[in-house]
């Protein structure tokens, strides 16, 4: 006998089907008014469903296969750097340098010959 009506449970907790359809349709000008509440002639009105409730709903409402309009709409993603400014210019620097240091010989070649040529132009003003 107890066999029996344990068997009758599990069979009834097996085929129970959370009733998200009617859920829907009960809830469904509470959640199209927003996730967490709205603003209600300046004050503040929490929504009339649980956020476990809704999150159950919504969770069973995608199993099914349907669409879940209610969500709110996301926000774009960060575009600012974390971490700390000073680290940041360090690495830039050290790169700017690291590509100033190739073109050195060539900066070198050119102030040797711009200094040489500043010595004739005084060496050629000096002679009458």
């Amino acid at each position: 006998m107890a066999g029996q009506a344990a068997k009758s449970v599990a069979k009834a907790i097996g085929e129970y089907q959370y009733p998200w359809r009617e859920k829907l349709v009960k809830y469904k000008t509470e959640l199209s008014k927003g996730v967490w509440g709205y603003w209600h002639l300046g004050a503040w009105k929490s929504s009339g469903i649980s956020a476990r409730h809704r999150a159950r709903l919504r969770k069973e409402v995608l199993l099914a296969g349907q669409d879940w309009p209610y969500d709110p709409e996301r926000k774009e993603m960060r575009t600012k750097r974390k971490g700390h400014k000073v680290d940041r210019i360090a690495a830039e620097k050290r790169e700017n340098t690291a590509r100033l240091m190739e073109k050195m010989p060539e900066m070198l070649l050119q102030y040797k010959k711009r200094r040489w040529e500043k010595k004739m132009k005084e060496e050629d003003k000096g002679k009458p």
